[in-house]
């Protein structure tokens, strides 16, 4: 009985010393399509009429936003999910693994779920696993992945969740590696940019999101299986073909609508742009493209100390104001153009810095969104993210510590029962 108690008691205490994910309330509104923010920017090009409930493009270089309709309202991502999916799986596993179909996996082999019909115990290498869920949008191989990587499922939506606020997601919660419909499990149009800006720094997801065909080879159970893009963007084949698409990812469920990210490279500018609850996909297609196209015919690039930065055409260094602050010893240079973040510069501490007027509400701006989290953290926030990494090796230190005495503890009543026999 004793055991038993103290069993419990070393679990609830860790349970309470240990980090655990809170899921923040919140409601996601439907139905009406959102206003484009941008078009209220005094001498910023005026965007294009979009379908999209809400939508944004933005710079993948420097993050900044080009085009915001709604981008910070709560919306539910379908299969969009699967870039982070694919994303943390990447960055946590060899594509050599080799992994095996549990009834984790089979069990979203279902006809109204996205699969590729996985068996029970068939095993496929991680990197196909990849091309799977991005090409043919497989919801039993996100699952089996996540089991895969994060030991369970839950562990790698943890994982999911924590790499979306380390890139700057302020408004998303995962519940699910597949994007299955789940109140919990929602997102903005922003934050999506986000972990599509974050996915093109990576070598091999980059490579994956940009593959139109691709073929699984023959497993234990299973023979060859060829895989083509859903994306019309992507497809030469398709009327909705956009020159310059370097991938994307589609979604669909009832509440999410279709959904869409995407990105485009042209001469040395890539721009990423999301557009939620479309009607339907061609309507993601064709909102996606005249985004593509505002962009690459009305903006240009300002290249300073190596840095480019993306401004509306005729745009010169002399019309825009800048806030300086200091980052990792480094001085960094945000510029605005009528208060609407740019790009920004980073030049050692004492280097001289361009002499350019601060705009009056620089920080409204950055707290706003327009700067890249992923970029700019505040001075409170890096102390934050230090503290809390401190704070969490502790109390990693002290469930150890406890664990080792419950077991000490065990063992001591267990040789004291066995003298009293």
């Amino acid at each position: 009985m004793r055991k038993n108690f103290a069993g419990a008691v070393a679990l609830g205490l860790i349970s309470l010393i240990l980090p655990a994910s809170t899921v923040q309330a919140v409601t996601v509104n439907f139905g009406t399509p959102a206003a484009v923010a941008t078009d209220n920017i005094q001498g910023w090009p005026k965007g294009p009429d979009t379908v999209s409930e809400t939508a944004v493009l933005i710079d993948a270089d420097t993050g900044a936003v080009l085009y915001d309709k709604g981008m910070d309202e709560y919306r539910y991502p379908a299969s969009t999910t699967k870039i982070m999916t694919v994303l943390t799986a990447i960055e946590n596993s060899s594509p050599r693994d080799v992994v095996t179909f549990t009834e984790t996996g089979v069990r979203d082999v279902t006809w109204d779920s996205s699969n590729i019909g996985m068996k029970l115990g068939e095993t496929m290498t991680m990197k196909d696993c990849w091309f799977a869920a991005i090409i043919q949008s497989a919801n039993e191989v996100c699952a089996q992945m996540a089991e895969y990587v994060g030991g369970t499922e839950a562990q790698f939506i943890e994982m999911m969740n924590q790499k979306a606020k380390e890139i700057g997601c302020r408004n998303t919660h995962f519940a699910n590696a597949s994007g299955l419909p789940d109140a919990e499990h929602y997102t903005t149009a922003h934050d999506l940019a986000k972990i599509m800006r974050a996915g093109l720094r990576n070598h091999r997801f980059r490579q994956v999101l940009s593959k139109v065909s691709y073929t699984i080879p023959a497993t234990n159970l299973s023979e060859p299986r060829g895989m083509h893009t859903h994306m019309p963007l992507m497809a030469k084949e398709s009327n909705l073909y956009y020159e310059g698409c370097i991938g994307g990812k589609t979604g669909n469920t009832n509440d999410a609508g279709h959904t869409l990210v995407a990105a485009a490279e042209r001469n040395g500018r890539t721009y990423i742009a999301v557009t939620l609850r479309a009607p339907d996909l061609g309507a993601n297609c064709t909102d996606t493209i005249a985004l593509f196209d505002y962009a690459f015919n009305n903006f240009d690039t300002l290249t300073l100390n190596g840095k480019n930065m993306t401004v509306p055409k005729g745009v010169t260094l002399d019309d825009l104001s800048v806030k300086t602050k200091e980052k990792n010893g480094q001085i960094m240079n945000q510029f605005y153009y009528s208060n609407q973040f740019v790009g920004y510069v980073m030049t050692p501490k004492f280097s001289p810095t361009p002499q350019v007027t601060q705009p009056a509400s620089a920080e409204d701006a950055a707290q706003s969104g327009n700067v890249s989290a992923a970029d700019v953290l505040s001075e409170d926030e890096s102390n934050l993210s230090s503290t809390s990494k401190f704070l969490l090796g502790i109390m990693a230190v002290m469930a150890v510590i406890l664990v080792i005495l419950m077991t000490a503890l065990h063992f001591k009543e267990k040789k004291m029962y066995r003298s009293r026999r």
